[in-house]
């Protein structure tokens, strides 16, 4: 099938590579031409496992597209996408001129029937939206051409994307035309062989449930962080409560760890636009608020946990810091735990020497030169001259570190482990201190 997609940011270029690789005839357009050219060098611009070689080899057996030209892309495609950001507004609703934008040009410029199908983080009732914005083009035009507008919202996680792409949980088709739903089947099909995957509802009920799907999961991490933080105060042990819990199937093993704070581009604007949405509808979200202003305490946590060791002064301390992704294998830092503790770390009068596997390039062009921010090329070099270790996200490489050796490099033998990667038993018999998220043993160490 022809297929073209508006955006080449995360979602758009996940979404049109792994259609390319099941055999579709895929272009992606943007308007940022630098990043146009670089994708038909195979430059990458995200980071994401199994992306690159993905990309490079379907451009190169002539499936996947890449261009500027708008009149161009939209001539080819019988299924237009629209997958370009929605980024927060100033009262936290999801900006969508972008999306309107692209649904203008899609107006001004189709000729013959298409299928527009909404796949960015929208709130309820923007098919509608445009819906109208292509008519108003269309009339604008005196054009009279039949197009549907449906959503198909992704539910794809970073690091995981292409998996999540090529082996999906579910894939929901909101539309009101069956003619629409068949050609969504048959574009999937490849991806539906093994059990049916597809859901199909209306189109108001498949962009709530992205946005209820995200909310639900930010709340979990939540909810975890506020039972840690009751643990941290009774002398509990939140990883252990987290096996008595996680072990009932109704509650389930995932998104049950405590930790330093979610972040990305996802849950933070998700779980703040449903809370606006229902606003505007004269419902008060009080359980999303509660999410986010729980989300947003746990990410100065660490750096309490840091003051309390330190007696609250910090100044001239330097911090070996792994990991500034929002999460493992991602480059993402947008709304990421690190940015907040490094600002509260500098505020303070500390130095910080940080490592991250794939996202130092992105801490280079967020925090840009300065004399208390070392990029390291090693979690190893990070602990050189450093008093204190702090752990903020959990990549692989971090998990089992030589704590004899991190005892030897550290001048205040101290551990800051932001996501319970470590047993407190094995980093103190290095003849190290630990504070953990929700372990009582941090109230202890300290005591």
């Amino acid at each position: 099938m022809r297929v073209t997609i508006f955006g080449t940011g995360y979602v758009g270029l996940v979404t049109g590579t792994c259609l390319a690789d099941v055999g579709h005839d895929v272009v992606c357009v943007d308007i940022d031409q630098a990043k146009v050219e670089g994708l038909n060098r195979g430059a990458i611009p995200i980071y994401e496992p199994g992306l690159e070689p993905m990309v490079k080899a379907n451009h190169a057996a002539g499936r996947l597209h890449f261009t500027t030209d708008a009149a161009g892309a939209i001539a080819h495609g019988d299924l237009i996408f629209i997958a370009v950001g929605t980024p927060p507004d100033e009262d936290g609703s999801a900006d969508l001129k972008y999306v309107l934008a692209v649904a203008q040009t899609i107006g001004r410029h189709i000729e013959r029937p298409v299928i527009v199908v909404n796949k960015s983080t929208v709130p309820v009732g923007t098919a509608d939206k445009v819906q109208a914005s292509i008519a108003a083009e269309l009339a604008a035009r005196g054009a009279q051409v039949p197009f549907d507008v449906a959503s198909n919202p992704e539910f794809l996680k970073e690091g995981d994307a292409v998996n999540d792409c090529m082996r999906p949980d579910r894939i929901v088709i909101g539309a009101a035309n069956p003619l629409a739903v068949e050609k969504l089947k048959r574009l999937y099909a490849p991806f539906n062989r093994n059990h049916e995957r597809i859901v199909v509802m209306d189109v108001r009920s498949a962009e709530l449930t992205k946005y209820a799907a995200n909310a639900m999961l930010a709340t979990k991490i939540s909810f975890m962080n506020e039972i840690a933080n009751i643990a941290e105060k009774v002398g509990a042990d939140i990883e252990m409560v987290r096996q008595g819990i996680g072990s009932d199937p109704r509650i389930g093993w995932h998104f049950i760890y405590p930790g330093a704070g979610y972040g990305g581009s996802c849950f933070p604007k998700d779980v703040q636009a449903l809370a606006r949405t229902a606003q505007q509808h004269g419902y008060g979200a009080r359980l999303l608020d509660a999410v986010e202003s729980v989300n947003d305490s746990q990410k100065g946590h660490l750096f309490e946990l840091i003051q309390r060791h330190y007696g609250g002064d910090v100044r001239d301390k330097t911090f070996a810091v792994w990991g500034l992704a929002f999460k493992p294998n991602t480059d993402d830092m947008r709304e990421a735990s690190s940015r907040r503790l490094l600002a509260q770390l500098w505020d303070a009068g500390a130095k910080v020497r940080a490592y991250d596997p794939e996202a130092s390039e992105e801490a280079q062009r967020i925090f840009g030169e300065r004399e208390d921010l070392v990029l390291c090329d090693s979690a190893r070099a990070a602990l050189a001259d450093a008093d204190a270790l702090v752990v903020v996200t959990e990549w692989k490489q971090f998990r089992s570190p030589d704590f004899v050796r991190v005892r030897q490099a550290l001048a205040d033998a101290v551990i800051f482990d932001g996501r319970n990667l470590y047993h407190p038993d094995e980093v103190e018999a290095a003849d190290l201190a630990y504070y953990g998220i929700g372990r009582g043993r941090s109230i202890r160490i300290d005591a």
